[in-house]
């Protein structure tokens, strides 16, 4: 008998090269078309308003008022005439102390809602009563207690974003699977191990997204709280120009809020989209 040897090499085979995809031209120009026509559209409808209303400014008178506006926009002439910088600078001063100040109470108090029966059934009334109340209603509030415009405003964006966050990562906490809530106590996982190996990572996506309708709801409340206070801020400033009767500048305050409000949103979408990568990858 002789024995069958199998010739067949038994190296093994080479992986096949990874491509990366370039998007040609034409992806280009079929992706940037839709949102180029919208800003075409919004300035023909702009120039058609301006040109039945001599009041209206033009898009191109807007846009040499912003050329002199932003060619120095830090400009200092005492503490009632700076530049726009400074107002934007000063506002999100203001959003990043109120909100800070919300996810700390905010995100907490939403993992301990989510986890107590007990807590949420006593809380949930009072979050569905205090949420709906518009964010100039608490301004008053903030004026009695603390007596100073600044300390204010923080307050209201304060009241304001901490209902999303608390929503969102109570409801988080509560989607958590029953089975490794079971596993944890099978295994006699400490509450803090519970914490930081099953809710956080759980929990995270839900968080994220609570921390980004919270940062749109503070940008919004300080603007309409400044023009109320007054001081420096991008809100006083709007309402400062309308008493001066600029209209341009109005507007290029109107398409600055926007700005900044869609990169405050687009860097915590970047941001939740990097920290659940990283959550995936591990």
């Amino acid at each position: 008998m002789h024995t069958i040897v199998n010739s067949t090499s038994s190296a093994p085979a080479r992986a096949a090269p990874v491509r990366l995809r370039v998007p040609n031209g034409r992806a280009v120009l079929l992706a940037m078309l839709p949102p180029l026509l919208g800003l075409a559209m919004l300035v023909l409808v702009w120039q058609l308003v301006s040109a039945s209303n001599s009041n209206f400014p033009s898009p191109l008178v807007t846009w040499d008022a912003a050329v002199q506006l932003f060619a120095d926009p830090f400009y200092s002439n005492g503490p009632n005439d700076q530049g726009i910088g400074w107002n934007i600078l000063a506002s999100l001063k203001r959003v990043a102390l109120g909100f800070g100040l919300a996810a700390a109470v905010g995100i907490p108090l939403g993992f301990l809602i989510g986890r107590s029966r007990f807590l949420a059934g006593m809380c949930n009334p009072i979050v569905s009563l205090l949420r709906p109340v518009s964010p100039l209603a608490w301004l008053p509030i903030g004026l009695l207690v603390f007596k100073a415009a600044n300390p204010a405003a923080i307050w209201a964006i304060f009241i304001c974003s901490i209902w999303p966050m608390i929503i969102n990562t109570a409801v988080g906490v509560q989607r958590v699977p029953q089975d490794y809530m079971n596993v944890a106590r099978v295994l006699n996982l400490s509450e803090w191990k519970i914490f930081t190996k099953i809710l956080l990572p759980s929990v995270l996506p839900y968080m994220l997204t609570g921390v980004r309708l919270a940062i749109g709801t503070a940008w919004l409340v300080i603007v309409a709280a400044e023009m109320l206070t007054g001081g420096v801020g991008i809100g006083f400033w709007v309402w400062d120009e309308w008493n001066n009767l600029n209209v341009p500048h109005i507007l290029i305050a109107i398409v600055v809020i926007g700005v900044v409000g869609l990169v405050l949103e687009q860097a915590l979408v970047a941001l939740a989209r990097a920290v659940t990568y990283e959550e995936s990858g591990s």
